[in-house]
């Protein structure tokens, strides 16, 4: 969140200020907790456009109906950009508008889903009084990524100028993409290795359950997760699989060296985004960055250049699942089911690790290649990711019914993976639902899209 915390933090002196930043993520089990983030694109119902930020159908004016519900605003040189609430969580924007949810930490998955229902009830409130709607879709179904809207966000600006210097596809992941991602604790440097490869191993498993962006510009791509697949050529420098997370002697320490050879895109001070794109942490390290010569950065610094790596799962001071489109209502609390019923009891950890362990990084690659296009159908060795999807989705279900998590009836955690098991058990992935409607009922157009999977 913009603030100018940095200039009153004590620069940074060496790397091991880093590794030590990250290794104070660790806490006991008792303690660990489940943060889910979601994004969803706000449309009129009158023309399906996109909002723009101003106006009486405007990003700004939704923003505002979430104040009636004890939400305050942030605002970045006069504009309202996010909304935070006491007791956790914030409502930021992405840079065409989507609406995003980044929910408090909790402890189980009966409050994430009763934390995002609730916010999704907001949301109809708000869009009922302006005449719009909200859709949940990991692409944008309608719209060129060019006619999307750009919101008053300094840090945009920057990406938006930088993007097209490093990959094909970076304005299309800023503008028309979104995602629902689970953030998750560990308990030490070793409990985090084993949940990072596993997560990240099992990630475009995950891709594959939740593909539900078959579309762009009205049309099939001829992928089932095109968000996925636009991820592959956003920015190499700052994305991907990360095949060192399995090498020996990784740590948090290798982490961090990796973070530092991720370009820079901006500083923060007074205010305003100071544009250092392209530009090396290293040499902010040695008071030599160019964008601010002579000024060392602080741990303020340090933790805005994290958010700029977008791996598949990225560390922070807690491990994010990062690989999946965003969907409906029960979609989104079924992402956070899966991966605390895989990383959160051991024995489901232990089980999810003999499931991937001798994969091997061209193997783990071929399926992030693979299954943004063909989804659970995609083959790995005897079988298909939908084999493997079933297995995983067991595991999962074990660890929530070990952890014994219950509601007010008397329910534990496992309903939760039900959408999932669904999907694994027929095959047939959200976008393949949609391919059908468009091919048949909706007869070529992508329009009903916006009635039939709104919030």
């Amino acid at each position: 969140m913009p603030d100018d915390a940095a200039k009153h933090l004590p620069p940074i002196h060496d790397k091991a200020e880093l590794t030590a930043f990250l290794e104070a993520g660790c806490k006991p089990a008792d303690q660990w907790r489940i943060g889910t983030e979601h994004e969803k694109f706000p449309y009129r119902l009158d023309n399906l456009m996109p909002l723009p930020y101003e106006g009486e159908k405007g990003i700004r004016a939704v923003l505002d109906g979430f104040t009636k519900f004890g939400w305050n605003p942030v605002l970045e040189n006069g504009n309202v950009i996010a909304m935070t609430k006491d007791g956790g969580g914030s409502i930021s924007l992405e840079p065409a508008g989507q609406v995003e949810l980044s929910g408090a930490p909790l402890a189980n998955i009966h409050e994430t889903c009763g934390e995002v229902t609730g916010h999704l009830q907001q949301c109809r409130a708000i869009a009922g009084e302006l005449g719009i709607g909200f859709l949940g879709l990991g692409f944008h179904p309608k719209w060129p990524t060019a006619d999307m809207p750009w919101m008053p966000k300094g840090r945009y600006k920057i990406m938006r100028d930088y993007m097209p210097k490093v990959g094909g596809h970076g304005l299309e992941m800023m503008k028309s993409s979104c995602t629902v991602q689970v953030n998750l604790d560990f308990d030490s440097e070793a409990d985090m290795i084993k949940k990072f490869r596993v997560s990240l191993a099992l990630q475009p498993i995950a891709t594959a359950l939740f593909a539900n962006s078959p579309f762009k510009e009205g049309k099939p791509t001829g992928h089932l997760a095109y968000r996925s697949y636009v991820w592959t050529d956003v920015d190499p420098d700052r994305s991907g699989m990360l095949p060192f997370v399995f090498e020996d002697g990784f740590g948090f320490e290798r982490y961090v060296d990796y973070v530092l050879d991720v370009p820079m895109y901006f500083v923060y001070r007074d205010g305003t985004y100071i544009d250092a794109s392209g530009q090396s942490f290293r040499d902010f390290m040695d008071g030599k960055l160019a964008a601010l010569p002579g000024e060392k950065p602080t741990i303020k610094d340090w933790e805005d250049h994290m958010s700029t790596a977008f791996p598949e799962v990225r560390l922070k001071t807690f491990l994010e699942m990062r690989g999946t489109d965003g969907g409906p209502w029960a979609r989104l609390c079924a992402l956070p089911a899966l991966w605390v019923g895989l990383l959160y009891d051991s024995q489901a950890l232990d089980d999810a690790w003999q499931l991937v362990k001798d994969w091997t990084d061209d193997e783990r690659q071929a399926l992030r290649d693979e299954v943004p296009k063909t989804a659970l159908s995609t083959v790995f060795r005897n079988q298909t990711v939908q084999d493997i999807a079933m297995d995983a989705l067991c595991i999962a279900h074990a660890g929530l019914q070990r952890r014994a998590r219950r509601d007010s009836v008397g329910l534990d955690e496992t309903h939760f993976l039900r959408p999932l098991f669904q999907i694994a058990e027929s095959g047939i992935t959200p976008a393949e639902e949609l391919l059908r409607a468009y091919e048949r009922r909706w007869q070529g157009s992508v329009d009903p899209v916006f009635q039939e999977y709104a919030y």
